[in-house]
């Protein structure tokens, strides 16, 4: 499981920062070209919103993972121990529960937009929409790997991240 886990990370890492990096190299190819030539690329703009999109989505669950997900715990925080545990345990659940229902929804939705092109590229609209059952279960993957330790308020730290790639 240690194994699947580092993959896991290493993948998801791999897939968000690239999908970023080509976001900015298509936004700084749009930039130059249209005020240096005067002409940017007709599919640009379209592209790299789906690339945020998608980075957005497979970067969830690597959030998730640091606690770095919005999170309002004053009055959990108050709660006796026992207490605290059993709300965290419902947030997984209800975690648990919205996230299949996006990657339900979403597989429906990308059926849906399949027989569709998008505006510029021509594309099917169903390829993009995939960004949301892709990262729906890739956020939980992640939840169910590391639900004992979000419940328990322990986060993995980029440090933490880092020192599993390197063991592997």
């Amino acid at each position: 499981m240690a194994q699947f886990e580092r993959v896991l990370i290493a993948v998801n890492r791999f897939l968000v920062a690239s999908s970023l990096a080509i976001v900015f190299l298509i936004v700084i190819a749009n930039v130059i070209g249209r005020y240096v030539f005067g002409s940017s690329l007709a599919w640009g703009e379209e592209v790299a919103r789906f690339l945020m999109i998608f980075g957005v989505f497979a970067g969830a669950g690597l959030a998730l993972r640091s606690g770095r997900l919005v999170e309002i715990d004053l009055f959990v925080a108050l709660l006796p121990k026992a207490a605290r545990l059993m709300v965290r345990w419902c947030a997984v659940a209800v975690m648990a529960a919205f996230m299949g229902l996006v990657l339900w929804f979403g597989i429906l939705f990308v059926e849906f937009g399949w027989n569709k092109e998008t505006m510029a590229t021509g594309i099917s609209r169903g390829i993009p929409y995939l960004a949301i059952p892709f990262g729906s279960f890739l956020f939980l993957c992640h939840l169910l790997l590391t639900c004992r330790k979000f419940v328990a308020g322990e986060f993995e730290t980029d440090t933490h991240l880092n020192e599993v790639d390197v063991q592997s």
